[in-house]
């Protein structure tokens, strides 16, 4: 993992990745470069099979503000084909967080705006403190959440998509909730400790098996019935004659820990 990016830390706790978006100046706005930086740091997690779980957070008081208002100032003089890249950049980061093998965690340390709130939905849990707040604010300025889109809308639903993408409405950690937009949340004092709570949990489970259970999750809704028959059966049979499978199962009988949790 290189050492430093421009725009974000990468804290590597063995195995556990930390990606913490480091412009608390502008409440961690993204920008082109931040972007850009995500998608390198992930491809080093894509390629290291040492790592079990990635946290996604900001510096400061922020989680993320959306876009940053000076790189805005220079999108608004870009040619169609230019706002093209920079969005299949953007869809790109979100599609690959989404469908990394490993589990995410976003705490959400604090106001999560627009494309903030995209960065939280791509990922498989969201953990908030109390005094974030939420918006999709974007059709206030003329625009739409379009590339946050597909992963919003799986979290919250249509019928809050309706709402919130078309009022821009902010909301609370409550509410947040309340929708499925997060899944807990925590006292600010207290959000360190759910964080690692969870992340605990997770070190628990074996790594193929989660990788496996993020496939089912994204594939089954998609198959017929018949298709989804003989997909579960493969997968079932395949993890219980895997060395993971054999060490769980043997493990759970023999009244022990696994070795993957061994110093979880």
């Amino acid at each position: 993992m290189p050492a430093a990016y421009d725009t974000i830390r990468i804290r590597d706790e063995g195995k556990v990745i930390r990606f913490v978006l480091n412009r608390p100046e502008l409440r961690n706005a993204f920008n082109s470069r931040m972007i850009e930086d995500l998608r390198a740091a992930l491809g080093e997690v894509e390629k290291d099979r040492s790592f079990r779980v990635l946290v996604l957070t900001g510096e400061g008081k922020a989680f993320c503000a959306g876009a940053d208002l000076n790189w805005m100032r220079e999108v608004i003089r870009y040619s169609f084909e230019q706002n093209l890249d920079e969005s299949l950049a953007i869809a790109d980061f979100l599609y690959r967080l989404y469908l990394l093998p490993i589990p995410t965690i976003a705490r959400v340390n604090g106001p999560a705006i627009g494309g903030g709130t995209g960065f939280l939905s791509a990922c498989d849990i969201a953990i908030a403190s109390e005094r974030a707040v939420f918006g999709l604010s974007e059709v206030k300025i003329g625009l739409v959440p379009a590339a946050i889109s597909p992963y919003v809308l799986r979290r919250i639903g249509e019928s809050r998509a309706r709402e919130y993408f078309l009022t821009g409405e902010r909301f609370d950690a409550a509410r947040a909730r309340e929708i499925g937009l997060v899944n807990r949340v925590a006292a600010e004092e207290n959000l360190d400790e759910a964080v690692d709570g969870t992340v605990k949990l997770l070190l628990g489970s074996g790594p193929e098996a989660l990788a496996k259970c993020k496939e089912l999750i994204q594939r089954t809704p998609h198959l017929n019935f018949d298709e989804v028959k003989e997909y579960t059966a493969r997968m079932i049979a395949g993890l219980r004659v895997s060395a993971e499978g054999q060490e769980g199962m043997a493990s759970f009988l023999e009244k022990r820990k696994p070795r993957w949790a061994k110093d979880s």
